[in-house]
């Protein structure tokens, strides 16, 4: 009989980059609100939407991030200054940088349009930053500022981004954050400190951070009766936590995280592991098993872990989660999170070509699944739920579910959802943690430019509460009907990575190397492919003289045509693909990633030039006399020759060779010395796909 946690954890890779309305058919299903609960649920929305409204009009952050949206230009420039201004190295750069992202934004639009004096010096302080970057106006400002220097101007700005910062962040150490808990605006509130950083790039950083961990642990078991706790991001704790290098990151990152247990455990101190990336969830679930099954915490119910709903596959690491709890005898703590990594896990499926999406396109399809998970979470027995969400539709609705339970807690980031949760925390008994970093500036960027990502998008419930002209009605509308309305389909305007070029040309296919089992099959089969000679390569003057030759022929055939043929060698290219980068990896020595690379460039060189050789290479008519035709027409130019790298032996070889040909030209092509098996192998191809030998010549030696 199978385990359950095995059994649970089987359930999981399948739905990784599942199509979007097979993953939300059940997710919708178990969201569905009954007429009855819909109404008590509106009922208490409605309450929690007049204290987060009254709580937007306090405080001099809620009204800057509404006075600077992202979707403003002036918005756009605040977030860029924002993630760069506080790593410049020099003054020098620091003046050109605040010149370029401020240069040309409409400041004083904003000037005195808010309520708070702070928002409105802030925006005179960008006034005067324009003033000195390049305003033509030559008022009283531009003289103030020519009189106070650069520095003055760039000492403000640095002074502001320090102050955003601290805003987002609890304290600089562990020791001030804690004591920051203590004051009257988080009375009643209890906090998670995560030790700023993301992913270690070296040993050291990595040693840094655990210090820091083990610090915060020790610092909040000082005093285990105010409730706090620690979360970790394992990234953190590692230079190289990532699926290539598995085999020894997991072990190693296991033994850290059980080190930390183990001291949080002895000092009664909850320990949450944060989630990250989607390529390192399989990662995470091993590390946070090993924890769990570590027989010095047996009976200690602090260990945790953070889920994202965004993520498809949200539904069944939560059944597992449960099923590793009830196997190992502990309640797990789990904090349920909308997710924070959205734009780059859109952007890297898209560069890389993969098959789907690992998380919903659609805001309310997350906020599907987080209805779905966070009712999956009150039902298991062997989870704590924690619920981080400023949302108060979604507050609402657990609220709802729960029903006289108060056995879970909510959960808000420092710096924002004030107001969410402060009567439910004092007159309800309703328990809420703060996610509370800690951490200098320096550390502050990546959180930052998240945080600022998350809710200033004009999909995200705290920048729609912001936006006058939505309605109450809108800010309630139900998630499930917005999802079946749309069919539980992607989003238009994010295509699957195949169609990212369409209708103009098909994108390169990617592997998931990312995906234990994809890495590994892709690993054998590269090993275990031979490289060997094709003979097809000539001399010189023999590689010429057929060149030329074959050059009226050549030049003569229709631009569809030879375009065709481009199309069907990339498609040729992707299906020997496995051998292409077997000899890459052994000829040029390239590594997995880079021999993929290489061939996905070479296979979007050549439907790309074929892409554009028809749109462009078409006969024109020109206007003229009346009874006179003008037709423009491009030609081929004769023979060329093409000199390729060995750094790219496939790719720079093959797209050079294929812009020629298609133009009408014939090649003489010459790969490196270092590199001739692969172009062999891609002028064989060619030949295939039905380019004439003798419009393509091969040519190997010497330099």
């Amino acid at each position: 009989m199978a385990n359950p946690v095995d059994s649970a954890r089987a359930s999981i890779r399948p739905l990784f980059r599942a199509p979007e309305p097979e993953t939300l058919a059940p997710l919708v299903a178990a969201a569905q609100l009954q007429a009855e609960e819909r109404q008590g649920v509106i009922h208490q929305a409605r309450g929690l939407l007049g204290e987060l409204r009254a709580a937007q009009t306090d405080g001099w952050v809620n009204q800057f991030l509404q006075e600077y949206r992202l979707g403003t230009e002036e918005g756009t420039a605040l977030l860029s200054l924002a993630e760069a201004f506080l790593r410049v190295p020099d003054a020098d750069t620091a003046d050109l940088l605040i010149a370029d992202k401020l240069g040309d934004a409409n400041w004083r639009s904003h000037k005195g349009q808010s309520a708070s004096l702070l928002v409105n010096s802030a925006t005179w302080g960008l006034v005067l930053g324009k003033a000195m970057v390049g305003d033509e106006s030559r008022g009283v400002l531009r003289k103030l500022v020519s009189r106070a220097g650069e520095p003055f101007v760039r000492q403000a700005v640095g002074a502001a981004m320090r102050l955003m910062g601290q805003v987002f962040v609890m304290g600089r150490t562990i020791d001030e954050a804690i004591k920051r808990m203590d004051a009257s605006e988080n009375k009643g509130f209890t906090a998670s400190f995560d030790m700023l950083g993301e992913a270690a790039r070296t040993r050291a950083d990595a040693e840094r951070y655990f210090e820091a961990y083990q610090g915060a642990i020790a610092a909040v078991g000082a005093n285990p009766a105010r409730g706090h706790s620690v979360s970790v991001k394992l990234s953190a704790l590692h230079p190289r936590y990532e699926t290539a290098k598995a085999a020894t990151c997991v072990p190693e990152l296991s033994a850290m995280l059980v080190d930390l247990a183990r001291q949080a455990a002895s000092l009664n101190v909850q320990l949450t592991v944060d989630a990250e990336e989607a390529a390192r969830l399989e990662m995470s679930l091993d590390i946070i098993e090993a924890a769990a099954r570590d027989p010095r915490l047996n009976g200690w119910d602090g260990l945790g872990m953070a889920v994202q709903a965004y993520s498809k596959r949200a539904r069944p690491v939560l059944a597992w989660a449960d099923a590793l709890g009830s196997d190992t005898g502990r309640i797990m703590q789990v904090r349920l999170v909308k997710g924070a990594y959205w734009d780059s896990e859109i952007k890297w499926a898209q560069e890389r070509g993969l098959s789907d999406y690992p998380l919903f396109t659609r805001k309310p399809s997350t906020d599907v699944s987080y209805l779905a998970c966070a009712k999956d979470m009150l039902r298991a027995a062997h989870i704590r739920p924690a619920f981080a969400t400023h949302n108060a539709l979604t507050v609402a609705t657990i609220v709802e579910w729960a029903g006289h339970t108060r056995d879970f807690e909510f959960q808000r980031l420092h710096g924002m959802g004030q107001g969410l949760f402060e009567k439910l925390v004092q007159a309800e008994g309703y328990h809420c943690r703060i996610y509370a970093p800690v951490g200098g500036h320096r550390d502050l960027l990546a959180y930052l430019v998240r945080r600022l990502l998350e809710n200033g998008a004009n999909s995200s419930f705290v920048h729609q509460l912001a936006d006058e002209e939505v309605s109450e009605e809108e800010l309630l509308a139900d998630p499930v009907d917005k999802v079946m309305e749309a069919g539980g389909t992607r989003h238009p305007s994010i295509r699957l990575p195949s169609d990212l070029f369409m209708p103009e040309r098909r994108n390169s296919e990617g592997l998931d190397l990312e995906d234990a089992a994809v890495l590994t099959d892709v690993a054998r089969a590269v090993s275990l492919k031979s490289v060997g000679s094709a003979g097809i390569d000539v001399d010189v003057s023999t590689a010429i003289t057929t060149a030329q030759s074959a050059y009226a022929e050549w030049s003569a055939i229709p631009v569809d045509t030879r375009a065709a043929c481009l199309n069907r060698l990339a498609d040729l290219l992707e299906a020997h693909r496995p051998q292409l980068m077997a000899i890459a990896v052994q000829e040029a020595k390239k590594t997995i990633p880079d021999a993929l690379s290489e061939v996905r460039e070479a296979v979007d060189f050549c439907r790309y030039y074929a892409a554009r050789a028809r749109e462009d290479l078409l006969p024109v008519e020109l206007p003229g006399p009346t009874g006179e035709r003008n037709v423009l027409r491009h030609e081929g130019r004769g023979v060329w020759a093409a000199i390729a790298p060995w750094n790219f032996p496939l790719a720079i070889f093959l797209g050079q060779v294929a812009a020629a040909l298609v133009t009408g030209n014939t090649v003489v092509a010459k790969p490196a010395p270092q590199t001739p098996e692969i172009a062999r192998y891609a002028v064989a191809l060619a030949y295939e796909a039905g380019i004439h030998k003798g419009a393509l010549q091969l040519v190997t030696g010497g330099g």
